[in-house]
């Protein structure tokens, strides 16, 4: 499958939006490790902020600065949200609760505790009414969204039908049939759960990413990428040590090393950079990515 990235956002330690990322990742610039600052958040009623965690705040942030870096309206954009495991903290006290004697939930905790949490409040924040997908993949989490995003951006009749089931089978991620989007926006995002649970599932540092998916090359595109999947591969790793053990904390920056190849797209010189990220089933979705 072939797509044009038009836009990238991010948000992690050290990597406060793609303006400050872009340098580091691209090598120019040394990546100083340091605690993620949430940047200051607007995007819903008041009502709604004092309701959401960390999870909806990262996903939203990144999402609605790779489509303002775009120039996109955010209300007509299919979007894709992918995470490894949703809100740690709102399962944590649910749990608490559920082992107490008070076991009366609050709408408000049962609500936020649903994967497509963010997908809802995206919606209420950019009273979008395009279709939205929320995935869950454990650590391939965005390996999964990935496929599915540019899934979407082809209607059953643009690719090879055969391929397409292929890769359906290999990474259990079904792209949605009919009339195939002209942009798809992909939200990663995982946050660090408390105690006891951090003790089975440890998740460092929060991180989320955003990429906004075109089918046709335009003035904003950034990159063009070519899409495959293969049965076996070994993923591509970050050469700064710090980022590398960012990339392996948390699920959602596997997508570190295309953000990286993102980074210097529009000036290689030696073409399409190719970079690997772990998939599925020991599978492996294999990206080349040439300047746009």
């Amino acid at each position: 499958m072939k797509f044009f990235v038009d836009s990238i956002a991010t948000l992690g330690p050290g990597l406060a939006g793609w303006d400050a990322a872009r340098p580091v990742l691209a090598g120019s610039a040394p990546y100083v490790p340091m605690d993620m600052v949430l940047p200051r958040f607007e995007a819903l009623p008041a009502t709604e902020r004092r309701r959401v965690g960390l999870p909806v705040k990262l996903a939203l942030s990144v999402g609605l600065q790779a489509l303002g870096q775009a120039g996109v309206p955010a209300d007509a954009v299919p979007t894709v949200f992918t995470s490894s495991g949703g809100d740690g903290v709102v399962i944590h006290e649910i749990c608490d609760m559920l082992a107490g004697t008070d076991r009366l939930i609050s709408p408000t905790r049962f609500h936020n505790s649903v994967h497509n949490a963010p997908s809802g409040y995206w919606g209420i924040a950019t009273g979008s009414r395009a279709s939205s997908t929320s995935l869950c993949a454990f650590d391939w989490s965005f390996a999964a969204g990935l496929m599915e995003a540019a899934g979407l951006i082809y209607s059953a009749g643009s690719i090879d039908s055969a391929a397409l089931n292929e890769a359906t089978v290999h990474t259990g991620v079904m792209a949605q049939a009919g009339v195939a989007p002209e942009s798809v926006l992909l939200v990663a995002y995982d946050a660090p759960y408390p105690e006891p649970l951090n003790a089975v599932r440890p998740i460092r540092h929060p991180f989320a990413c955003a990429l906004l998916l075109s089918r046709a090359r335009s003035a904003r595109t950034l990159a063009a990428c070519r899409l495959e999947i293969r049965e076996t591969g070994c993923s591509s790793r970050m050469q700064d040590d710090n980022l590398e053990q960012l990339r392996l904390d948390n699920p959602a920056a596997r997508s570190l090393p295309l953000l990286a190849a993102l980074s210097g797209a529009r000036e290689s010189d030696a073409g399409e950079i190719a970079v690997v990220i772990e998939s599925t089933a020991g599978n492996a979705i294999a990206l080349s990515i040439a300047p746009g």
